[in-house]
């Protein structure tokens, strides 16, 4: 399963709405999981961005749709990164010449 960072930031309607970050994140939550993936932490910040979560999802179509559909709803923008724990990229090195 792939790996995914999103660093979010409220828009104006997300922070008028803030009182409901939480139930926003458990809809997000649920939305992960009916598309076969798993949401691993969820985290507010302070600073340049509101929130990271960090999910697993089946593949990178999976994962641009769930933040299309994120996105979509108007409470945040978003930047997601494809991450690669330690096992993924000692593979990605020995089948590539670097």
């Amino acid at each position: 399963m792939a790996t995914y960072i999103t660093l979010f930031s409220w828009t104006d309607q997300g922070i008028r709405g803030v009182k409901d970050t939480v139930k926003r994140a458990a809809k997000f939550n649920q939305a992960i999981k009916q598309a076969g993936g798993t949401v691993k932490e969820i985290y507010w910040t302070m600073g340049r961005y509101d929130g990271v979560i960090l999910f697993e999802a089946p593949d990178d179509e999976t994962a641009t749709a769930l933040m299309i559909a994120g996105g979509a709803q108007g409470n945040v923008r978003t930047e997601t990164l494809r991450a690669f724990d330690e096992r993924a990229m000692k593979k990605i090195l020995l089948n590539r010449e670097v």
